[in-house]
């Protein structure tokens, strides 16, 4: 049976038991980066790198050698950064600036990680007419303000190991301590193979594997599961009943239409995966409060192990064969958490209201 709970009726209810929910995307990713032994040495100019740097001095120093011996080499240069950091890289490289682009969208600064990776995939194919045909990058780190936010930044810096491992890339992320809370710049040394300190560059020791990095990451609860949801379902009868319920409790909360259809695309897709590939009984769960939505999708299966599932589409350009769902609602909402445990599994979607 389903409840629904107006807006502005919600309140306080006792704790509730972690939720969890079902996908069943293949590994498509290559092995992963072994640890590399300590003390071993890291070419200058490959892989994935990251400097934490304090000042403006510094991020010059490991930002400026690294441009020009790109521009130098002819690779495809590109700065990926906060507008501030963009206009000081471009200020110290005089003339050279008209050399460089510019795609925060290639990060998490301008996208969510999907099209974050498709962006790179973009780049890389244009860097494949270059010289060298490889392709340079700067990234200055803003995972943005909550920890639900540096979740999915670390997430993402761990997945790109995975993920873009192999492609003719080298990038530096600069971690400005300046800027940035100290658990995200912690986090630098845990998701990047290679640390840059100015022109220096070396292996890195306490760099962790994504396949154990990744699942490893605290799944705190939303503070805001904390209140009575706003809508309840505990044994969906059919797909299209859920679905259709979903639909109205979102009609109800998310003022703008646009994303109130990017929403409910994303949590039906969901849906359909649980329905698809899960154990019943499948149910769900929306908490909303004006400005902030979160959804769980639940079912009690067991079968979720691929923790790199939704950062790419699950069967590359061709969409018809479905598989889509992590990677809708990755696409879709701001943070997307798979919530495994022994009597079921649970996807956590939320997302801030327009």
């Amino acid at each position: 049976m389903a409840q629904t709970v107006p807006p502005g009726r919600g309140s306080p209810a006792p704790a509730q038991v972690e939720e969890r929910v079902d996908s069943t995307a293949p590994d498509r990713s290559p092995a992963a980066p072994a640890r590399r032994p300590q003390g071993a040495h890291a070419p200058a100019g490959h892989g994935h790198a990251a400097s934490v740097v304090a000042s403006d001095a510094e991020l010059l120093a490991t930002a400026l050698p690294f441009v020009e011996a790109g521009l130098r080499a002819g690779d495809l240069v590109v700065l990926v950064c906060p507008s501030d950091i963009t206009a000081l890289l471009c200020g110290a490289l005089g003339e050279q600036a008209d050399l460089v682009e510019s795609e925060p969208r290639m990060s998490l600064l301008g996208s969510r990680a999907p099209d974050a990776l498709t962006m790179c995939g973009r780049y890389l194919e244009r860097a494949s007419t270059s010289a060298t045909g490889r392709l340079r990058v700067v990234a200055g780190i803003d995972f943005g303000p909550d920890p639900s936010d540096w979740r999915e930044g670390q997430r993402f810096e761990s997945v790109y190991n995975r993920l873009m491992g192999d492609a003719r890339a080298t990038a530096i992320c600069l971690y400005d301590s300046r800027r940035l809370p100290p658990q995200v710049v912690a986090s630098a040394a845990a998701t990047h193979p290679v640390l840059v300190r100015g022109a220096q560059w070396s292996s890195n020791p306490d760099f962790q594997d994504p396949g154990s990095y990744v699942p490893a990451l605290p799944l705190p609860r939303e503070p805001m599961e904390a209140d009575r949801p706003v809508f309840v379902i505990e044994d969906a009868p059919s797909l299209p009943v859920m679905r259709r319920q979903i639909g109205a409790v979102l009609a109800a909360w998310v003022p703008d239409r646009d994303q109130r259809e990017d929403l409910h695309l994303a949590v039906a897709e969901i849906a359909a995966n649980a329905f698809r590939h899960g154990t019943r009984p499948v149910g769900a769960r929306v908490w909303a409060d004006g400005d902030r939505i979160v959804c769980t999708v639940t079912d009690a299966g067991t079968s979720y192990g691929d923790q790199f599932s939704g950062f790419l589409p699950a069967h590359g350009l061709d969409l018809s064969q479905g598989g889509m769902g992590l990677w809708l609602a990755r696409k879709l909402w701001d943070h997307v958490d798979v919530l495994p445990a022994p009597h079921g599994l649970s996807v956590r979607l939320s997302t801030r209201l327009r």
